[in-house]
């Protein structure tokens, strides 16, 4: 077998990894034969899920979940163990993924905000008349039913967000789900619509997975002969929080975060404390009533495990493995009992820290310990697939990391941007802050950075900042932002904000 050094990877240039990695020549430590091939163009799967913490699979310390799908998919991967979204809810986040451009850059700073249809998502900005193009699933980006910005054919699932069409959109269509159940017997409720939570308790076999699964694979069929850039986008395991797969884990069997009992001192940001109120009331106090969420939390990520296994079986079974580059990732975490918190739209780790695999054919799994952020998506795809990331787009490509090298920026930012509904108050109130205070908390603008010697800064325009050292204090239990005691580390890390913010032209003054 043959061996190559770290030496010998960190001198591939890119053009050298990206011709490895498309075309079959041996890139990290393995023996692989050359693939006999006419250099046909990669394919694309990109798969992603919504409100999908990184500790959901075993690449990432969590080998009680049941995932042996995504198991197999990240031994095989490029795997991130510290990527972090550009901000932690779905439509900004979303809108960085497809387009490579920060929240504030694309207009996209909260949910509902149609992505402008001039504003180019990855198909666009790749440009190739070869390839045949699909996207399946939750869109969350405008015009949830209406095929858009360079897709050729749309699937989709979601009817809650027609009130927020364009002007001249039809609000009385339904989705491609909605007439599968149709055809399955159901009858919708009111205003003509499917619920979520009506879906989430259909059998395995009716519930969007499953119907995402066959459309994919349907897909993959048709065009197994021709370059292909296929997207599926899965609801779950998003709230409502159960489904077919209730009883998969035992509630027993399940780890309650270590910060469950964090108490959230006075020094954490008032919208965070609010939330946790409002948490509590609606999700429960008691371990018993966490555990028993976060199984059935987990059996949503085994449902979508079994789904994306099926998809890379067909894969497999048609050849197109050895010439597809896979991609797994989501749109946000969510806090699962973490501080006693449940959802996302705060910046502790659970929320902003997601799963990222990317399995590239003909080159060998690896484990990237730097912290990455979803703003380097686009342009790492566009390199991997044979074009040069345009000047225009903030991030960077990190197929030198895949390389074994290093990049340019090594330190991960995230915004935060009101409008989004993230100030939740329990139903009696709360006696924390006044109303004057507590609207000036949901309308705060916050900017974090990660270094990658551990530390995290967060700046708030409106509220408590918070500074947390997460080699030392992973669980972000203390905040040591007005501790007098790392002046040196707020202030080169403001810096770091600062020019960030300039270089993005993002003008927020935290």
């Amino acid at each position: 077998m043959c061996s190559i050094n770290k030496q010998t990877l960190r001198d591939l240039n890119r053009r050298d990894f990206i011709k490895s990695a498309a075309w079959g020549t041996a890139l990290s430590g393995c023996s692989v034969s050359r693939v006999n091939t006419k250099k046909r163009k990669p394919n694309l799967l990109f798969v992603w899920t919504d409100e999908q913490r990184a500790d959901t699979m075993a690449a990432y310390a969590n080998s009680k979940i049941h995932t042996p799908n995504l198991n197999k998919l990240s031994a095989q991967s490029v795997v991130f163990e510290r990527a972090y979204v550009t901000q932690p809810v779905c439509t900004p986040s979303r809108s960085s993924v497809m387009t490579g451009l920060w929240p504030h850059a694309n207009g996209c700073t909260k949910n509902n905000i149609p992505l402008p249809l001039e504003i180019p998502c990855f198909a666009e900005l790749l440009n190739d008349a070869d390839y045949t193009t699909a996207y399946m699933g939750k869109w969350h980006l405008g015009d949830e039913l209406y095929r858009q910005h360079g897709f050729d054919e749309w699937v989709t699932i979601e009817d809650m967000y027609n009130k927020h069409f364009r002007p001249g959109r039809d609000r009385s269509k339904r989705s491609d789900y909605h007439h599968f159940l149709l055809k399955q017997g159901y009858q919708p409720g009111s205003h003509n619509r499917f619920s979520r939570s009506f879906a989430a308790r259909l059998p395995i076999e009716q519930c969007k997975p499953r119907f995402l699964e066959l459309k994919a694979c349907d897909f993959l069929r048709r065009h197994q002969h021709e370059p292909f850039m296929l997207y599926v986008n899965f609801l779950e395991p998003h709230m409502p929080f159960f489904g077919p797969l209730d009883n998969e884990h035992d509630p027993a069997a399940v780890t309650l975060p270590s910060n469950f009992n964090d108490p959230l001192e006075e020094n954490e940001p008032l919208r965070y404390r609010v939330s946790r109120e409002a948490c509590i009331a609606k999700y429960g106090r008691e371990e018993k009533d966490i555990r028993a969420l976060i199984a059935r939390y987990w059996g949503l990520v085994t449902q979508v495990d079994r789904s994306v296994g099926a998809i890379l079986k067909t894969l497999d079974d048609l050849g197109l493995a050895d010439n597809t580059i896979v991609v797994y990732t989501s749109d946000h975490g969510d806090m699962m009992g973490a501080h006693h918190l449940v959802e996302k739209c705060v910046m502790y780790e659970e929320a902003v820290k997601v799963p990222w695999l990317m399995r590239i054919p003909q080159t060998q799994g690896r484990l990237i310990k730097n912290p990455v952020s979803h703003i380097d998506m686009v342009p790492t795809l566009l390199e991997l697939m044979g074009k040069e990331p345009a000047d225009s787009l903030p991030g960077q490509s990190l197929v030198p990391l895949m390389q074994g090298g290093n990049v340019k920026q090594d330190h991960v930012f995230i915004q935060w941007n009101p409008g989004n509904g993230s100030l939740k108050v329990k139903n009696d109130g709360t006696n924390l802050a006044s109303q004057d205070e507590l609207q000036k908390a949901k309308n705060e603008y916050s900017r974090a950075v990660i270094s990658p010697d551990g530390w995290k800064l967060s700046l708030s325009d409106a509220d408590k900042c918070q500074l947390f050292n997460l080699k030392e204090d992973p669980g972000e239990t203390t905040n040591l932002f007005d501790s007098g005691c790392h002046q040196d580390v707020i202030r080169r890390l403001t810096q770091k904000i600062h020019h960030w913010q300039k270089s993005v032209q993002d003008d927020v003054n935290v």
